[in-house]
């Protein structure tokens, strides 16, 4: 996965702000279109969007829009476009922060360290009566230890890191097997199927992992 996804169609500003960004050592790409920066993101996913609003074709406003219909990945929205509508727009449409242009990096730089300290930085995440623990892949419901395979932690951190948000059976696949896996995406159910084993109570009548008919998963607590 992507540390950061800079959405970015002045080339100069965002090839800036990518070498400063890889200055601090994050995994960064770059999207000059809305189109693209969507394009990038549901093959890879990414820990944190950077996002412009004036872009050709798809605006940042319609692309904030796509990304909260699935994920809460955090957005900042860096724009020069300053009213205090567009700022109402950006931040009512999910983004974390709006932040006006010309920005000062070390502001810039201060704020996405803050960002990841928050959300990446602790060592579990807590899903109502699970807990996982990030450093040592292990996981616990109720205080009694789960056994999960790789791919089942991987699969339920990602749920959980969206609690209450549907994610899509294709953007699910690519996260955790890769856009260029020779698995098939048959083995995503199955995984599901085996989470639900080992986590609900009753796992035909799933309470935590729900099926989305039509579109994918989403975990509740």
């Amino acid at each position: 996965m992507i540390d950061i996804l800079v959405v970015e169609d002045n080339e100069e500003i965002s090839g800036l702000l990518c070498d400063f960004l890889r200055a601090e050592d994050y995994v960064v790409s770059a999207a000059y279109s809305g189109e693209q920066a969507l394009e990038i993101y549901e093959k890879y996913g990414a820990k944190l969007v950077i996002l412009d609003v004036m872009l050709p074709g798809m605006d940042g406003f319609a692309v904030c829009r796509r990304i909260r219909e699935n994920f809460n990945t955090p957005i900042l929205i860096v724009s020069a476009r300053v009213t205090k509508e567009d700022k109402l727009n950006g931040l009512v449409l999910g983004a974390d922060d709006y932040i006006e242009k010309p920005f000062d990096i070390d502001i810039m730089i201060a704020k996405i360290k803050g960002i990841f300290r928050r959300r990446y930085e602790s060592d579990t995440v807590t899903c109502g009566d699970i807990v996982l623990d990030k450093v040592r892949r292990t996981a616990a419901r109720k205080g009694e230890p789960i056994k999960l395979t790789a791919k089942e932690f991987d699969l339920l951190e990602l749920l959980c890191e969206n609690k209450g948000a549907t994610l899509s059976k294709d953007m699910l696949f690519a996260r955790i097997w890769g856009p260029g896996s020779d698995s098939e995406q048959q083995t995503l159910t199955v995984h599901i199927k085996w989470l639900r084993e080992k986590l609900e109570d009753d796992p035909k009548n799933p309470r935590h992992i729900l099926t989305v008919w039509g579109v994918g998963y989403r975990f509740e607590e």
